[in-house]
This record gives structure tokens, C-alpha cells and sequence, in this order.
């Protein structure tokens, strides 16, 4: 009993002390150089958990002139909804009040929340090893309640209606916290079908056969209509490049951060995907490879 209240208390001040160093920051912003005409690349790299930096990078690239056309390389699972629908957002207002073509490469993988995002693009290249797909959202939360109970801890909650503290680690979920977090997940999971639907021209009975979750390499992606060609970032590039009509030499700019990240932005990462998203973050919709 001593062991498991000593690993607990261990854990605990692990991520508290991830949780105040994530909290010092990273201090970095995002900076290009350069002239003529060229193509951007932004990059989407692991678990989306925010949108923020991402969202800026798009937006500068979007009115910096000499910018002709945005690659959007991405290499990620997918992640939280908020951040990826906000993502797909800017993509969609830039090809509209910029005019600017958006060509989406992927990765290894650009699954759930990540091929959400890649449905903003005006073309889509997959690998013919990409994962891709899992169009579907997930939600998982621990319960804590027997461990709590073995280690002699009690935890008191006054709230003002029966599902206020859904998702809470300290109880048993309730048949009412079931229907209701199966209400929300089936909206956003409808969200993620019609936005397929929309920009990939399929119809709706196509996509919901699909749509269970499943992943498809590259070449299923492309049969099924997931994506539209096969190739690499390079091939991607060169297709980017004469949709924005710009010949011979192809110029490239990249987001320039000021500085290396350090052991406080990794360790500040850390904290992001196993504090805030994690242990005692509460229930998070995901749009989630896992």
C-alpha cells in the first residue's frame, strides 16, 4: 500500500515540476528572409494539441507578397478537434481571400485530426506508405476511483447539476455521462464526414462506410478518393509551383526560429501532452490516430 501511495506521489510531483518548467516558456517567434517570387512550407509535425503557432505561420505567408503558394507538409496522428478544425479554417480563408493555392504533402502519417487539416488543401499527395484515414473521434479519460480508494484518499465534490463533473477521475462514469459525451462525439464525428464529403466530392454513403476509424496506406487512400495523386514533398512542391505559376528555379522559404529548442521546450512539451491533455486534463475530444 506504501509502494503505490509512494509511486503516486512520485507521478504527481513529476508532472508538477514538467508543469513549471512548460510554464517558463519556449521565447521563440517565427521569422522568414528572402525576395522573389517563392513557395512557403509549413509544417505539421506530431500530436496537434494547439493551433496558434501554426495559424500564424499560414497567416505571415499569406501576406507576405513575394509568397506565391503554401505547401502544407504534414506528418502528424491528428489531435485535439479545436486546434485542427481552427487549422483547416485558415487554410480555407487563405485559398479564398488571398487567392494563394495550398498544396497539402504527406508524411508517414496524416491520419484522423491530420487528414481533417489535409481536406483544407486545393490537392492532396500521399506516399504510397502513408497512414492515413481514421476519420472518427475518440475521448478517453482515466478512473481513478478504486486506486484512490486503496491508497485511503477521499475526494468531495459539490456541484450544481448530475453531469457537472463528467469525465471526473475520482468516480464511476453514469449512464447520463455516457449519453451525453456519446451526443458530442456523434456532432463532431458528423463534422469530420461532412467536411470529407465537401472537399472530397464523395458522397455521403461513401464516406460513412469508412469512416469506422479505419486507416488506408497511400494507395488506398487514392482508390477510395482520400486523396488525389501519389508522391513525394518534391513532386508535391513541383505541382504547387506551377499551380502558382511560377517557372523555372523553385524557391523555398521556411519558418526561421530564432533559437534551437532547449531542454525547457521539450520538457515544456512534455507537460502539454501529459498534463494538460492528459492524466487530469478531464475528457478532450480527438481527432486521434492512436
Amino acid at each position: 500500500m506504501i509502494v503505490v501511495a509512494g509511486g503516486f506521489l512520485i507521478l504527481f510531483l513529476v508532472f508538477f515540476i514538467i508543469g513549471i518548467m512548460g510554464m517558463m516558456g519556449t521565447g521563440t517567434r517565427t521569422t522568414w528572409i528572402g525576395f522573389g517570387d517563392r513557395i512557403a512550407i509549413v509544417t505539421i509535425e506530431g500530436q496537434i494539441l494547439e493551433s496558434e503557432s501554426t495559424v500564424r505561420q499560414l497567416r505571415e505567408f499569406a501576406e507576405n507578397g513575394s509568397v506565391k503558394g503554401i505547401l502544407l507538409r504534414i506528418n502528424s496522428p491528428g489531435g485535439i478537434v479545436s486546434p485542427a478544425q481552427e487549422i483547416y479554417d485558415e487554410v480555407k480563408r487563405i485559398r479564398e481571400e488571398y487567392n494563394k493555392p495550398v498544396v497539402v504533402s504527406m508524411g508517414s502519417v496524416a491520419a484522423s485530426g491530420g487528414y481533417y487539416i489535409a481536406c483544407s488543401g486545393d490537392y492532396v499527395f500521399a506516399n504510397p506508405g502513408t497512414l492515413t484515414g481514421s476519420i472518427g473521434v475518440i475521448l478517453q479519460y482515466p478512473v481513478l476511483e478504486e486506486l484512490m480508494g486503496k491508497i485511503g484518499v477521499e475526494h468531495e465534490t459539490i456541484k450544481s447539476g448530475d453531469v457537472k463533473d463528467v469525465g471526473s477521475p475520482f468516480r464511476q462514469p453514469t449512464r447520463e455521462d455516457s449519453v451525453m459525451l456519446q451526443a458530442a462525439i456523434n456532432d463532431i464525428y458528423s463534422q469530420f464526414v461532412d467536411v470529407v464529403v465537401k472537399d472530397r466530392g464523395l458522397e455521403h454513403e461513401e464516406v460513412i462506410r469508412i469512416a469506422d476509424g479505419s486507416i488506408f496506406t497511400g494507395n488506398q487512400a487514392l482508390e477510395l478518393g482520400l486523396v488525389d495523386a501519389l508522391g513525394s514533398q518534391e513532386a508535391a512542391i513541383e505541382y504547387l509551383a506551377d499551380l502558382a505559376g511560377i517557372e523555372g528555379d523553385i524557391k523555398r522559404i521556411r519558418p526561421r526560429v530564432e533559437r534551437q529548442p532547449s531542454l525547457w521546450d521539450l520538457l515544456g512539451s512534455l507537460k502539454q501532452t501529459y498534463v494538460e491533455t492528459g492524466l487530469f486534463s478531464g475528457p478532450t475530444l480527438m481527432y486521434l490516430y492512436r
